[in-house]
């Protein structure tokens, strides 16, 4: 009997770093045991670990998945005008090979924001069946970014987005706020699926003594550390004010990672003596990066809760660690962790409530153990693979 096949799109793919290349990933590895798959991606773009040169389209294995991938640029992202060359040369080329790749059902991802469309005009023309799995939620997240302001353009963009969503059989998202957002927008909530972003589950976790997990830690008696992308739904400006006024207690902040605010971060800090971004560091050590500070931390700012849903909390609570959360008490890794009481939550304006939740931490490290216990109780409910068997379900009874 011949496998039923899946078509993803999403612009990055392995060797593009970005954090949706490693989810899909992850993903399409878990569906290709049941189905066959394919993912139609663009040239290499997101800081990648190699490059490919100039080509209208080639394909690839990786592993048991079909890699098809368009000649879009693939020119540096730090610059706006030639991220959106990479998106736009990306969805042209994207367009007339996912009419005529064999398919059975489609699933687009939101790499790049209008990926959707391109999703839900190719499974019309079809007459397939389409998943539009948001990661982000646009124009939404640009607007709140302060990346664009609201304007007839947004707008438009925004009926666009709204007519895709009518055409799709499924709306995965990555959280509980997430859902909220997309059922404002009028969607039925009985069309909407909640699967999240999961983690592997180690068996054995790193002494937090190992070398690696106390160079990290830079000497100080107590750390608190952000490691992940930069980027900006982080309640920066929070995190370095209340750092400030506790310098002088022995309490670290350290950042490891790097992302669009990075630059900015940097300038808050404005050599404040306990504060130090580093950079990130190899694929092998990050079970050290997670067992190095006595407290985690995740934030998003007051008006990104929904539009972003922060995968970086999983690993955390796979470690055993536990979590500070800036971020509104509505946001999902706050009801995740006020659910399993895994950790501390802190106002993402408010500098007061993130310094007392420091120095509560700093007093007491008792509780903090109690906490990242029952946070390794609760990891298992985020493993990669039952979320993504949550995901080859729901690929399986639609095609059903």
């Amino acid at each position: 009997m011949r496998q039923k096949r899946v078509l993803v799109i999403n612009q990055y793919f392995p060797p593009d770093t970005a954090a949706t290349a490693k989810m899909v990933a992850q993903l399409v590895a878990y569906l290709s045991r049941q189905f066959a798959v394919t993912v139609l991606a663009g040239r290499p773009s997101y800081n990648p670990t190699e490059r490919h040169p100039f080509y209208l389209w080639r394909r690839e294995r990786w592993g048991a998945v079909v890699v098809e991938r368009v000649g879009s640029t693939a020119l540096p992202r730090h610059r706006m005008r030639w991220r959106l060359s990479n998106y736009l040369t990306y969805l042209a080329f994207a367009l007339p090979r996912a009419l005529a790749l064999p398919a059975d059902i489609i699933i687009a991802m939101t790499d790049p924001p209008l990926t959707c469309l391109l999703g839900a005009f190719v499974a019309r023309w079809r007459k397939l069946p389409f998943i539009y799995n948001i990661r982000d939620l646009h124009p939404d997240m640009a607007i709140a970014a302060g990346l664009l302001p609201p304007c007839r353009w947004t707008e438009s963009w925004e009926r666009l987005h709204r007519w895709a969503m009518r055409q799709a059989d499924w709306i995965v998202v990555l959280g509980e706020d997430m859902k909220e957002r997309v059922i404002a927008k009028g969607v039925p909530p009985q069309k909407i699926v909640v699967v999240r972003d999961g983690t592997f589950i180690p068996s054995s976790l790193p002494p937090p003594d190992h070398p690696i997990a106390q160079e990290l830690r830079k000497g100080f008696p107590f750390v608190a550390m952000h490691a992940g992308n930069l980027g900006f739904y982080g309640a920066w400006e929070t995190l370095i004010a209340a750092a400030r006024q506790v310098k002088d207690e022995g309490i670290g902040l350290i950042f490891i990672g790097d992302g669009a605010c990075k630059t900015r971060l940097c300038a808050l800090i404005d050599g404040n003596p306990n504060v130090l971004v580093l950079p990130f560091r190899p694929p092998k050590e990050v079970p050290f990066v997670l067992a190095a500070p006595d407290l985690h931390i995740v934030t998003v700012k007051r008006g990104m809760e929904g539009l972003v849903v922060p995968s970086k909390l999983y690993p955390i609570l796979a470690a055993g660690k536990p979590v500070l959360v800036v971020a509104p008490e509505n946001s999902d890794p706050a009801r995740i962790v006020q659910r399993a009481g895994c950790g501390l939550i802190a106002d993402p304006d408010d500098p007061a409530t993130v310094i007392a939740m420091l120095r509560w931490a700093r007093q007491n490290p008792d509780a903090l153990q109690e906490m990242g216990q029952r946070a390794r109780e609760i990891a298992p409910e985020f493993s990669a693979d039952r979320q993504c068997q949550k995901f080859s379900e729901l690929i399986a009874q639609t095609i059903a």
